[in-house]
């Protein structure tokens, strides 16, 4: 059905339900003639007269009848869907699909997730995991989190967390055999959890910064990884010292499995941003979760901190 037709229709299901000319047409913003024209379309292209039309009065045909009936379940369906697509607007409903990145879904995500889907029992949340950058319009998300440089120059950017300071950390064992180191320059000594950015990329150098005096340290060690979880848990197994962010240690930090050195010389990374297409209609439960993301963490002030290290290009 084309354009024309669908606007015929619904200018006779109009005239229909007020058997009035003007009246319809003060409903759909159009003047009486307009509508008499699309009206005698409708008629002239079906072949059968639908109403019966006066200068004093209107009322259906018995094939104009016939077509409401037929008709009147259709354009109930159309309404109903309109006033479903109205009520999300106003109210946090439907699947949310997040694209996050491993740290992101950590550290912001779900610590807000039964909070969220508590508070709106009408939201549908589907996380995926993923470090590589992904075009999250065409793969069906409604956001991303990561880094600032994973959004596109076209998306919105809103910072959901603030700098990320470094933790250099090994387990209690590694320390019971080698002694702690005081410098970067000590880690030369010691056994290091390599990290590469993806299969085959670059082995990360570890930057490091005190007194606005940077050092980046090129590592050995028997271990390497392209997963910063895997690196904390080589640490906590006891296989050497882990450059990682202090989020992801923090539980074994808590715990006594890891402990902390270099700590006045681990510098800060930059936080991580929430993304998603489009300054207008952004969905309701997409604004939500925005606004409880950012309550939960408060606005953290920007400082000057280093790029994400632990993604793949």
């Amino acid at each position: 059905m084309d354009r024309g037709n669908l606007a015929n229709l619904t200018a006779f299901v109009a005239v229909a339900d007020r058997l009035s000319f003007r009246a319809a047409a003060s409903q759909l913003g159009v003047t009486p003639s307009a509508l008499s024209h699309s009206i005698r379309q409708l008629e002239e292209r079906l072949g059968v007269r639908l109403l019966h039309r006066t200068t004093r009065s209107v009322s259906l045909t018995d094939a104009g009848r016939r077509l409401l009936d037929r008709l009147r379940p259709a354009i109930d369906q159309i309404a109903g869907a309109l006033e479903n697509l109205n009520q999300e607007r106003q109210r946090p409903m439907g699947r949310l699909r997040i694209y996050a990145i491993h740290t992101a879904a950590v550290t912001v995500v779900a610590p807000i997730w039964w909070r969220f889907l508590s508070t709106y029992p009408e939201v549908h949340l589907e996380l995926a995991v993923g470090e590589a950058p992904l075009d999250i319009v065409a793969k069906g998300f409604d956001a991303g989190i990561g880094p600032h440089d994973r959004a596109p120059a076209d998306m919105i950017a809103v910072r959901v967390m603030g700098p990320m300071k470094i933790a250099v950390v090994g387990a209690p064992t590694y320390f019971a055999r080698q002694p702690p180191p005081r410098t970067p320059e000590d880690l030369a000594r010691h056994c290091c959890v390599q990290y590469r950015r993806a299969a085959e990329g670059d082995v990360y150098a570890w930057p490091f910064e005190r007194n606005r005096k940077t050092r980046r340290i090129t590592v050995d060690g028997r271990v390497m990884v392209n997963d910063p979880d895997l690196a904390v848990r080589a640490a906590v197994d006891g296989l050497g010292i882990v450059y990682t962010l202090e989020a992801l240690a923090e539980p074994f930090l808590r715990s006594g499995q890891l402990l902390r050195v270099l700590e006045d010389w681990s510098p800060s990374f930059e936080g991580l941003y929430l993304y998603y297409p489009g300054h207008r209609q952004v969905p309701a439960a997409l604004r939500a979760f925005i606004d409880m993301i950012r309550a939960a963490r408060g606005s953290a002030p920007a400082k000057r901190s280093l790029q994400y290290p632990f993604t793949k290009d």
